[in-house]
């Protein structure tokens, strides 16, 4: 997700900073690049013209603050224009003060609707909200299969009804039975088409009168770029979007979709899908988001992430026995499977400051690595994973056969494990503090 942009930025900025003292044609050359890598990312024509002026105007005035360097400022000016562009601020679903809540999910066919529906769901499950979805796409095939499975692998009831194509209908039975069963949020899961048309929006405009949605949300593939923005404008004009949710983000390197849909329609982007797994949408932050593109962390973003995945009181535990008694194998299997609920090591890593594509690329993050390890600790004793110091050839060669590696795997594992329990030993040595946060998680 804005792979180019922070590289070309980041490229941009250093050779500013290397410049040292600026000078205003140096700063409007400067300007000229970022305008560039804006078309580039794709980022509406219209959009760049009048942030590059809003940009340019607060620049001038930076070659006078002699505190500061103008580089650094600049970046700043720049930081806090893109947050204007993104949205200037986080926008949360609005819940009605008589529930249910019932939020309209409308888009194209192939924007990922479907499965957003049920992100979503899970979300604001795990916010402590009991959820209900409603399947009113009764033309695709499969689609009420598609999201009865979803919901069932959530634990989120679905109401469908197969027996007749008549949404309206649905849509009033759907909300009676939420309204009975006091459920704090409805989402609808409308039929989209290839393209925008008449009579789909003819049946969302009755489905909207009928429902009386308290959010209608387009859910747009960001990996269209323009063409996104473009949807949600016919969307907005047919119906009063109130925000967007913007899917396969992780698939789109140049992020000219997220950077224009703001500053086109003004409706808010409230979520992003950043991935496949149930628990890949985010919620969006106009701050946070610039952040990003400047290689500034969201480091606030992995707080939160950490927050929701990691078991408190298992890592409070298990800190406490490493302190008293040293790190041993069933602690290492332990703390593997808490830092797996993050997710991949190059989404902690995109949201620490600095970290840039480049850097991303030299990363050795094979996910089959720790599926490796977490095999051959299953393949130990128990007493073997206590005591790791018996592990002699003959037990290397079970370990090995049984993990289906081979025993230079055990090996290396191993002894990197030796290596991590000095490090450990070393950090309670340290005196009072807690061990550094992650440690536990080290093989990568």
């Amino acid at each position: 997700m804005f792979a180019d942009l922070q590289e070309k930025l980041s490229t941009t900025f250093a050779r500013l900073r290397g410049r040292g003292v600026l000078t205003e044609s140096d700063i409007k050359e400067g300007l000229r690049e970022v305008r560039r890598v804006l078309l580039e990312a794709d980022v509406n024509f219209q959009l760049s013209r009048e942030f590059l002026e809003r940009v340019e105007k607060r620049a001038v005035g930076v070659l006078q603050i002699k505190t500061v360097s103008p580089a650094q400022q600049l970046v700043k000016i720049v930081y806090d224009e893109l947050v204007v562009l993104l949205g200037e601020r986080r926008e949360g679903l609005r819940m009605s003060s008589l529930p249910p809540t019932v939020v309209m999910l409308v888009g194209l066919q192939g924007s990922g609707k479907t499965t957003t529906a049920a992100k979503l769901a899970r979300r604001l499950q795990g916010e402590g909200r009991q959820v209900r979805l409603i399947a009113l796409d009764v033309y695709r095939p499969a689609a009420i299969d598609q999201l009865e499975t979803l919901g069932r692998d959530l634990n989120v009831p679905v109401f469908a009804d197969r027996d007749t194509q008549d949404v309206d209908r649905i849509v009033r039975a759907g909300l009676d039975v939420a309204r009975r069963e006091r459920d704090r949020v409805v989402l609808l899961d409308t039929a989209g088409r290839i393209q925008v048309d008449e009579p789909m929006m003819d049946e969302l405009r009755r489905l909207k009168e009928v429902a009386k949605p308290d959010e209608i949300l387009l859910v747009a593939d960001g990996m269209t770029g323009q063409e996104a923005v473009k949807i949600a404008q016919g969307f907005d004009e047919a119906l009063g979007l109130t925000g967007v949710i913007l899917t396969k983000l992780d698939g789109d390197a140049r992020g000219g979709a997220a950077l224009s849909i703001y500053g086109v329609t003004k409706k808010p982007i409230k979520y992003i899908g950043t991935g496949e797994k149930p628990d890949a949408l985010e919620e969006f932050h106009p701050d946070r988001m610039a952040g990003r593109i400047l290689q500034q962390g969201d480091v606030l973003s992995l707080v939160e992430k950490a927050q929701s995945a990691l078991d408190a009181d298992e890592a409070k535990r298990l800190e406490k026995k490493v302190r008293k008694e040293g790190l041993d194998l069933q602690d290492f299997l332990a703390s593997m499977k808490q830092i797996q609920r993050l997710g991949p090591i190059e989404g902690i890593l995109k949201m620490l400051p600095g970290v840039n594509a480049k850097m991303l690329s030299q990363v050795n993050s094979d996910p089959k690595r720790l599926k490796h390890a977490e095999a051959i600790v299953l393949s130990m004793t128990a007493e073997e994973r206590k005591k790791p110091e018996i592990i002699n050839g003959s037990r290397r060669a079970r370990i090995a056969k049984g993990a289906g590696r081979p025993i230079s795997d055990v090996n290396r594992f191993l002894e990197q494990f030796r290596e991590m329990q000095k490090m450990m030993k070393k950090a309670s040595a340290g005196g009072g503090g807690r061990l550094p946060p992650g440690m536990l998680g080290r093989y990568r």
